[in-house]
């Protein structure tokens, strides 16, 4: 029995070992593939795209190796083509990284002998090979062959600012043949000219950041001063490419990090400093920005446990399979692709040793269904194969651009199976819901990824139907609570009028709290009677606390999808003290101020004012969190604004009581505001200071007791 089980242990460790080994040789992924939640936390996904193969210029064939290489496309034959910089040259590759041939030198139209400088920039077409030939500014044009065909200088136009220099580091041609020049000094936007050469104009300048105490100092310079000062151009653009609509991509990293970052963490529908634009041929800026987060590369760029930070410094773009398209963040040597309405498929990459690791990312440009890295660090091609996950995604994506919503669902469910975390495929289905008219199915889909933009199409849709059915029922309602509203304001105003002429010194409980009614509309009044009419009192304010209590719990867990698409809530006893310890603060503080500052209110005066001039919290918020169940997006700025107006209401409130109840003047009253902040801030720090000192006293009791015991 013993060597049964001896021989068992040993087969099961070999069968460990060999799986160990396997999984080992197998792994060529040297990176973890991630999207962003709507909260921006990383969520790994599998694979889209896994390591096949580094290739370095010897198994190219070439006897030189690059250097400082600056861009790479390939073209309709999956050739590659690389411009060679540092070696002035442009190197054109088989589908398989063969080499095939260079352009370096040629004769020009003079009939003299010429070469390339520096070349940054290649583009090819069905026709020609386009170089930027950037040290001696100019475009030239070759044959498929490599053959010198045209060269095309520095256009001109009074358009250009006469210390400009004309440099060009890439291009793109659309398919009506107008050349797109990106110009590494040129400020004014992108250069378009036409298919001979000659100028048309600039599209897409970028937008200047200034602040706005730059603009004011500038109002009060002179004109000398002002040619002094910091110019305030458009930044340049690095990179360009253009899709087979038309529509040309653009990059760049020289807009303002802080702008970068304030759009990103606003998510910014608007492309003004964002560092990749979708441009129509009039230069308008056209991209789709639906997704979570603005298509900009990393999110979490201010997490202290990364190397990096700030936002991604994006140098390249390359459109993909099914309108999809991939940027490059040469900071974190990391690719983004997304889709064409702005959602995060997948990123990955990062430094290391592996295979599939990128030293210093220079470039990018898809083979078909294969993704080509330029890694200058190495000089060597990083070849990515589209993994099966990959193949699911583009599927899905072809589904929806193919309108086969139906086909669309099914691609998405198999995603889901492989990757429950990818937050897109849940927006997918949900898409594919709605387009198919299944409005009410789809919501679930939205909800599940917090998508609450596309959840308010759908949710129209529905609501449109429902109103269908139920408008007359839903008018009588809405007619009756106006004028129950009405009728309750009323005959409150009708009470508070027949209890201030009756002459009784004791009030009702019940015409205490309708007293509230009157303290909210006619303040100066109402705050006066309040404290020398004693038509208020400590119980009606007790119940107006409970009251405003119980409306900020409601708003936790009743507010609709909306205003609160994640589903947080905080219990009875958090809004129990997010309410009562401000509210005792202001009143002990302003006690506390006012006593020393000839006030003529009591303690108790204060309270009972403060809590009376909490009634529009509770009138407003109750009835907003109901309706917050029934608006969309568009709409939830309404609540916003009267949840806005109700804590302007309440302060403004507090203002006029406290200058009431201590008969003070409006400046007065004023200061003795701001103190009573002042002293609040105060409290609580002498509060936690003595809850700190208490804290130490008995941490040294408690070891005080302890050594004497051990010592005993």
């Amino acid at each position: 029995m013993k060597r049964i089980t001896s021989v068992l242990l040993l087969v099961l460790s070999l069968v460990m070992i060999a799986s160990a080994m396997t999984v080992g040789a197998g792994a060529s992924s040297a990176y973890q593939t991630y999207t962003y939640s709507i909260n921006g936390e990383a969520l790994y996904s599998p694979d889209a795209y896994s390591a096949n193969k580094s290739v370095d210029y010897t198994q190219m064939g070439m006897e030189l190796n690059f250097s400082n290489p600056g861009d790479m496309v390939t073209d309709k034959n999956e050739k590659v083509y690389i411009a060679d910089t540092g070696n002035n040259r442009i190197v054109v590759l088989s589908r398989y990284y063969e080499y095939e041939f260079e352009i370096s030198s040629f004769i020009n139209t003079q009939g003299t002998e010429d070469s390339l400088a520096a070349p940054q920039g290649v583009f090819v077409t069905d026709e020609a090979i386009w170089v930027c030939d950037t040290d001696k500014n100019r475009i030239v044009r070759f044959d498929l062959k490599g053959n010198f065909e045209a060269i095309i200088d520095a256009p001109e136009s009074q358009l250009f600012d006469s210390d400009d220099v004309y440099k060009p580091v890439a291009m793109a041609i659309d398919q009506y043949g107008r050349i797109y020049v990106v110009s590494s000094t040129t400020y004014q936007g992108i250069i378009v000219m036409d298919a001979d050469g000659q100028f048309v104009g600039f599209v897409g300048a970028q937008a200047v950041t200034i602040s706005a105490w730059e603009i004011m100092w500038r109002r009060f310079q002179t004109e000398e001063q002002q040619k002094l000062s910091q110019q305030y151009v458009s930044t340049e653009y690095n990179n360009i490419t253009i899709t087979d609509e038309g529509f040309i991509y653009v990059t760049t990293s020289s807009i303002d990090q802080n702008s970068v970052s304030s759009a990103i963490r606003g998510k910014t529908k608007a492309g003004t400093y964002m560092p990749v634009k979708l441009l129509n041929p009039a230069g308008d800026e056209i991209m789709r920005r639906n997704g979570f987060w603005p298509p900009a590369g990393e999110i979490d760029f201010t997490s202290t446990e990364s190397t990096y930070t700030g936002p991604s410094t994006v140098t390249d773009v390359a459109v993909g399979p099914e309108k999809t398209w991939t940027i490059i963040d040469s900071k974190r040597n990391k690719l983004y692709t997304y889709d064409f309405n702005g959602n995060l498929l997948f990123a990955f990459g990062d430094k290391g040793s592996m295979l599939g690791s990128i030293s210093n990312i220079e470039a990018v440009t898809y083979q078909n269904d294969t993704m080509l890295v330029l890694d200058k660090g190495s000089n060597t091609i990083i070849v990515y194969e589209r993994t099966e996950y990959g193949d699911m995604l583009i599927e899905a994506i072809a589904a929806e651009n193919s309108l086969d919503y139906n086909y669309a669902i099914s691609c998405w469910e198999a995603v889901l199976q492989r990757n429950s975390n990818f937050d897109a495929a849940y927006v997918g289905i949900g898409n594919a819901l709605y387009r198919s008219g299944e409005f009410k199915e789809s919501l679930e889909y939205y909800e599940t990824a917090y998508d609450t933009a596309n959840w308010s199409n759908s949710y129209k849709e529905v609501r449109k139907d429902w109103m269908s059915t139920w408008f007359i029922l839903i008018l009588v309602i809405i007619i009756a609570l106006i004028v129950l509203v009405v009728k309750f304001f009323g005959w409150a105003a009708k009470v508070n009028k027949r209890v201030a002429t009756d002459g009784k010194a004791r009030k009702t409980f019940g015409q205490e709290l309708l007293y509230g009614f009157y303290v909210m509309f006619h303040p100066f009044d109402g705050f006066y009677d309040l404290k020398h009419e004693h038509r208020g009192s400590v119980r009606a304010s007790l119940v107006f606390i409970a009251l405003t209590i119980v409306a900020f719990f409601y708003q936790s867990v009743g507010q609709g999808y909306v205003m609160n698409p994640t589903g947080t809530y905080s219990t009875i006893w958090v809004q129990c003290i997010s309410v009562l310890v401000p509210l005792f603060l202001f009143v002990l503080a302003n006690w506390c101020l006012t006593t020393l500052f000839e006030g003529e209110g009591s303690f108790k005066d204060i309270f009972i004012a403060t809590s009376y001039s909490l009634l529009p919290l509770i009138i407003l918020t109750i009835p907003m969190t109901f309706f917050s169940n029934y608006v969309t997006t568009t709409e939830a700025g309404i609540i916003s604004f009267i949840g806005t107006l109700s804590f302007i209401w309440v302060g403004l409130l507090l203002f006029f009581g406290t200058m009431v109840t201590h008969d003070y003047s409006m400046s007065k009253n004023l200061i003795t505001i701001l103190g009573t902040v002042v002293a609040m801030a105060c409290i609580v720090f002498i509060v936690l200071l003595f809850s700190m000192l208490l804290s130490k006293l008995v941490s040294l009791v408690t070891n005080i007791v302890t050594e004497l015991q051990y010592r005993a």
